[in-house]
């Protein structure tokens, strides 16, 4: 992924936003995993 290419057909907020998200998505993901384990963990 070119972020240069994207920031350029986007602009910057945008793109900015977009990381966020992204950062958010991958970060909710862990925890979601790590509630899974922890509910496996108690049975």
């Amino acid at each position: 992924m070119d972020i240069t290419k994207l920031i350029g057909d986007l602009g910057f907020p945008i793109v900015v936003t977009l990381i966020m998200i992204y950062k958010v998505d991958v970060k909710l993901d862990e925890i979601l995993k790590e509630i899974r384990e922890l509910k496996n963990n108690k049975e």
